[in-house]
This record gives C-alpha cells, sequence and structure tokens, in this order.
C-alpha cells in the first residue's frame, strides 16, 4: 500500500480533527432526523448502491455544494465514503467552512452493510 501513503497520511491527520461515529449512531441519528447522512463517494459508486435517503455529494463537489443543499451550519452531516477515507477529508474540510457537527462514519459504506444496514439501489 506504498503507492496511497500520502492520502493515509492526509486522512491519519485528518481523523485528528474530526468526530467519527459508528454506522449504528448514524442509522439511529438518520432515523430520528438528528443527522442528514451525506455519500461522498463518486457517482458510479452512488449509482451502483447506497444508503436510502442519503444525499449524494461526491468529494470533489462537496464544498461547493454543501452550502445550497445543507445552508444549517449547525446540522449534523454524516459524511461516509466506501472505507473511511475520504469522508474523513470531507469532515474536516466542512468543519473548516464553519460546519459544527460534521461527522464521518466509521467504516464507511462497507461497515454500514456489515451492519446489516439498508441499502438501495
Amino acid at each position: 500500500m506504498a503507492e496511497h501513503a500520502g492520502f493515509e497520511k492526509l486522512v491519519a491527520e485528518a481523523k485528528k480533527k474530526i468526530t467519527e461515529i459508528s454506522p449504528t449512531e448514524a442509522a439511529a441519528k438518520s432515523k430520528s432526523g438528528e443527522a442528514v447522512i451525506v455519500d461522498v463517494r463518486e457517482k458510479d459508486e452512488w449509482d451502483e448502491e447506497h444508503i436510502p435517503d442519503a444525499t449524494h455529494m461526491s468529494r470533489g463537489t462537496i464544498e461547493f455544494d454543501i452550502e445550497e443543499k445543507v445552508p444549517d451550519k449547525d446540522a449534523m452531516i454524516v459524511c461516509h465514503c466506501g472505507g473511511g477515507g475520504r469522508s474523513a477529508l470531507a469532515a474536516e474540510s466542512l468543519k473548516k467552512m464553519g460546519y459544527k457537527n460534521a461527522r464521518s462514519m466509521a467504516g464507511g459504506f462497507k461497515a454500514w452493510k456489515a451492519a446489516g444496514f439498508p441499502t438501495t439501489k
């Protein structure tokens, strides 16, 4: 995995600055209306399978799209990706933009599916 060392270092630094939550906590907060789940994966990943009621904003455009889709800087936003790296970077960016409750879902979509939570296509 040496070819991803730079990415892994960025993710490790981001995870020191953000809060991660479990898929179980993310599911509960989404169901109760306390959180918006944002899928930061690429569109082809989203199209293949995603979390019901999640909002898609790819990692490449989230900073551009977030203020229109989630204008409340106090809202809890739970970012997720495939395994937790891109979502950590996205949550860190949102935090820098003033979103006080940006979170990353630990383990990403893989962990969501492993926990047995629903998905849709």
